[in-house]
């Protein structure tokens, strides 16, 4: 037999206003505004635009996720801070060389699961191939064989830019 549960008032209207706040038509926000502006004025939406004008939409899309989250002041800082990291798949916190974070990718070579530009071999032991980056002397910045550098466990991966040749 099922049973009917009351719900008091008071709680009632005050989840009554909760849903009628979620669908309510909101004015975008300030951050919205100031974005959709800016990514006009790089022309991101234009057809003839990196990707045929679709990165000003999406970026438009995470924006809105973001101003819809609430943040401000220094949990935004944060917030910010931890969505760059993952988006470029790097760690939250130190590696620790732990053998469950290995895959092996051939030929006595492993990778680490949880950031992919550091490695490991018997012979060289644990490597970042992306340690150091060079600059050239018009900013434009690439890796190559000398960019490795040795790792010690805990590892935060860094990388040091080196400017000139």
């Amino acid at each position: 037999m099922s049973q009917i549960y009351a719900i008091p008032q008071s709680q009632f209207r005050s989840a009554w206003r909760r849903l009628k706040r979620l669908f309510r038509r909101r004015k975008p926000s300030n951050l919205m505004l100031h974005a959709k502006r800016e990514l006009e004025i790089a022309g991101l939406f234009d057809k003839d635009s990196d990707y045929g004008g679709m990165l000003g939409p999406a970026v438009l899309k995470m924006v809105k996720v973001f101003a819809d989250e609430g943040h401000s002041g220094f949990s935004a800082g944060l917030a910010v801070s931890l969505f760059q990291k993952v988006a470029r798949y790097e760690p939250l916190t130190p590696l620790t060389g732990a053998d469950g974070e290995w895959n092996d990718v051939g030929h006595g070579v492993w990778q680490n699961r949880r950031c992919s530009h550091v490695f490991k071999t018997p012979e060289d032991g644990a490597y970042d191939i992306d340690g150091i980056v060079f600059e050239d002397d018009n900013g434009s910045r690439y890796t190559s064989r000398d960019s490795r550098v040795s790792v010690t466990f805990p590892y935060t991966p860094t990388r040091q830019v080196v400017k000139g040749d």
